[in-house]
């Protein structure tokens, strides 16, 4: 059965294109960086945030108060 403006052998190829896709992708083993992963199950603690040199008290009141709020104690 034939379709107008539908090319009988383009719709083979397509399915054969996709079968070939669909096999690939069930096969494809990307590369995995296995100490990254194994320190993301175990927790591992995340690495200092403070990169830009300055003190844990330099005097700005914006963070301390974020972070009261965040963790629940308003006093």
């Amino acid at each position: 059965m034939t379709h107008e403006g539908v090319d009988a052998m383009g719709r083979g190829r397509a399915k054969a294109k996709q079968t070939k896709v669909a096999r690939e992708l069930k096969y494809y083993t990307p590369e995995t960086n296995l100490d990254a992963l194994q320190r993301e199950l175990h927790g591992a603690p995340p690495a200092d945030v403070r990169t830009s040199g300055k003190p844990a008290s330099d005097g700005d009141d914006e963070e301390d108060e974020y972070a009261r709020w965040a963790s629940g104690s308003n006093g």
